[in-house]
């Protein structure tokens, strides 16, 4: 296959499984983030309430989100926008960072909210098929009672 058109391809891909990942989130199909991760990704979430918290494998991240977003009547996770680069450390490889926001309603609260955060993602293909390989994420800003904004992270490896 040509560059030009191996980059466009590899491209979609990855960002088709940015896109399933909101899929799921938003539709609680925790089962499918098996389709989306490898067994072995540590994803690593700074929350600013303490420390890092950090899980291995989809199995862990899905239990972890779905307690966490059970208090919400509506939950709507949406990509504001991505930047993709591909061939990281060989052809296999991708990495990206993912702007995205949460958009919740909470019933004991009785009111909105809204987190903004980043993932520095690392993406790896394994049989022609892209995967999430590690996710970094940290909050940018929620908005609660107040609205607290919390400075950009530097992440190693990401310009």
């Amino acid at each position: 296959m040509e560059p030009e058109l191996r980059e466009t391809v590899d491209y979609i891909a990855v960002r088709r499984l940015q896109d399933a990942y909101a899929d799921v989130v938003n539709r609680k199909a925790w089962g499918e983030l098996h389709e989306l991760f490898r067994p072995d990704a540590v994803i690593t979430l700074d929350l600013h309430r303490g420390d890092p918290l950090s899980f291995s494998g989809p199995g862990e991240i899905g239990d972890f989100i779905a307690r966490s977003i059970e208090r919400f009547e509506r939950f709507q996770f949406v990509v504001l926008g991505t930047s993709v680069e591909l061939q990281c450390d060989g052809p296999d490889r991708a990495k990206a960072r993912l702007y995205m926001c949460e958009l919740r309603q909470s019933a004991e609260e009785g009111r909105a909210s809204i987190a903004y955060g980043i993932y520095h993602d690392h993406y790896a293909r394994v049989d022609g098929r892209w995967w999430f390989a590690h996710r970094q994420y940290h909050s940018l800003a929620r908005t609660a009672s107040d609205l607290a904004v919390f400075p950009f992270p530097d992440v190693t490896g990401f310009s």
